[in-house]
């Protein structure tokens, strides 16, 4: 029998003496990702150091610590090879949208041309107070600083950087802002102030049922069961950017309009339905008695516009809440009608959101557990159902009225003992 043959190495680097005097070694630190040869080159003066750092490299490639960095990519390179084709695999278009928008606006410019291995957290610190001094409220800041982390962790998790610098910068520490929802008497006089709007049950079920704008937009009567008394949530409306639809020269847009909303053979944009925001958000929600009623009427009304409108409505969908014509409310104006019944109701000037933790609210004071709230709003956390609802002073006062009871109720107040 032969003898067996010893398993393969790495190929050890050959030092040799340069003509600029310094020693240089090549060392095989294996394929790319595009499937090349990678070796690093290394000059010391003396051929001892260039043999010491030698053994230092192909230790850091025998231990799988060697971070691949062929051309030590700028931040702006791998932004947009990360946005671009690393995370449409597993975002939706909306999170995309927002990232994309926040690294264009907050970060191509001032922070884009450093090399991923130069970036230090100091100096993504000194952007952060770039950004204050410019007038960038703190939650701006912090949204950047968590897109700068989900980034550069998947340069770190694809070996394109060793470590996080964004893991260890500071940003500005978060401002609480302490949201009061709408009082049961606001509620109420929104509720019959919106009787006079286009879609009264639109109102009615953001303070009674803390829907989020889109889910309310996207409702389809097949969602609504009324002698049930249920509704289900499975899809919401959004507002996608135009992408350009004419060929590119030079990466520039053929029809020479800078928007893609301008161009004329735009794609991909304006309204549509799409999946809910988390699978949580795909919901059944029994409706209040008095809701029911209310949407029947809504719908005898709905039929009837339809009916007056003939051909001109657009009956693409089958709409709980369409707009005059037909068709999906643009989610901005939808915002602007809420704005314009809190004054017609003469409540105080609130956020659309708010409605939601209005809702949330109302159910804690109605005494319903908080698993029964996360789950008739879509939640999933005990941290998010904590930033929604509210200790109002119902709450407050219903509390002290409980220990009360368990603590003095029939039993005299002990004196104290001198």
């Amino acid at each position: 029998m032969g003898r067996a043959r010893k398993p393969a190495e790495q190929t050890t680097a050959s030092l040799y003496r340069g003509a600029d005097g310094s020693w240089h070694a090549r060392v095989t630190m294996g394929r790319r990702p595009d499937g090349t040869t990678e070796r690093k080159h290394l000059q010391h003066r003396t051929k001892a150091a260039l043999r010491e750092a030698v053994r230092e490299v192909e230790r850091s490639r025998d231990t799988g610590r060697y971070v691949w960095t062929a051309d030590d990519l700028t931040l702006n390179a791998w932004l947009e090879h990360w946005l671009g084709t690393v995370l449409p695999m597993t975002a939706r278009w909306k999170t995309l949208s927002t990232y994309r928008s926040q690294m264009r606006n907050h970060v191509a410019d001032s922070l884009g041309a450093w090399r991923l291995s130069e970036i230090q957290p100091e100096h993504l610190e000194a952007h952060y107070r770039r950004m204050v001094e410019a007038g960038h409220s703190t939650h701006t800041i912090r949204a950047v600083h968590r897109v700068l982390c989900s980034a550069l962790n998947e340069a770190v998790r694809r070996r394109r950087l060793a470590s996080n610098p964004a893991l260890i910068a500071r940003p500005p520490r978060a401002v609480q802002v302490e949201v009061e929802p709408l009082t049961v008497p606001e509620s109420r006089r929104v509720i019959a102030a919106a009787q006079r709007t286009l879609n009264p049950p639109r109102w009615s079920m953001a303070l009674s049922l803390g829907l989020r704008q889109g889910e309310a937009l996207g409702l389809l009567w097949s969602d609504v069961d009324l002698d049930g008394g249920v509704l289900r949530i499975r899809r919401a409306v959004q507002r996608h950017t135009w992408d350009h639809g004419c060929a590119a020269t030079d990466g520039q847009p053929a029809c020479g309009r800078k928007r893609g909303a301008e161009c004329e053979q735009r794609t991909g944009g304006g309204l549509q339905l799409v999946e809910p925001k988390t699978k949580a958000s795909r919901r059944t929600v029994v409706l209040p008695a008095p809701l029911v009623e209310e949407l029947r009427a809504h719908r005898a009304r709905v039929n009837r516009r339809r009916l007056s409108a003939g051909a001109d409505w657009d009956a693409t969908h089958d709409l709980v809440f369409p707009a005059a014509a037909g068709g999906l409310i643009d989610p901005s104006r939808d915002h602007t009608e809420w704005k314009a019944l809190l004054t017609a109701s003469g409540t105080r000037d609130v956020r659309l959101h708010d409605a939601r933790h209005t809702a949330a609210t109302l159910l804690l004071l109605q005494g319903v557990d908080i698993r029964t709230v996360m789950a008739i709003m879509g939640w999933t956390e005990m941290a998010t159902a904590q930033r929604y609802t509210h200790a109002v002073d119902e709450l407050r006062r219903r509390a002290a009225m409980q220990m009360g009871a368990l603590l003095w109720e029939d039993s005299a107040i002990p004196q104290a003992v001198e």
